[in-house]
């Protein structure tokens, strides 16, 4: 596997990332919004948005470092 090939799956995989976890805050909103906890308490619920939410940002910052390293070379 040369360089491109590692950056291009590096990529993908972030880009993946970001739309898995935007699929997951959509849903637990929803979840939230219509009372479906889950056997999970709302407090519960909402630390588990929280926590999609942090995830959603640090995959957005890793895709951000990707791009800019692919543009630099």
């Amino acid at each position: 596997m040369n360089k491109q090939e590692l950056q291009q799956r590096a990529s993908d995989k972030a880009f993946a990332q970001v739309s898995q976890l935007s699929i997951s805050i959509r849903r637990t909103k929803e979840e939230l919004k219509l009372g479906i906890l889950g056997g999970l308490t709302e407090d519960q619920l909402l630390m588990v948005l929280n926590s999609e939410e942090t995830e959603l940002k640090v995959w957005n910052f890793i895709s951000e470092l990707i791009e800019k390293s692919n543009k630099n070379e």
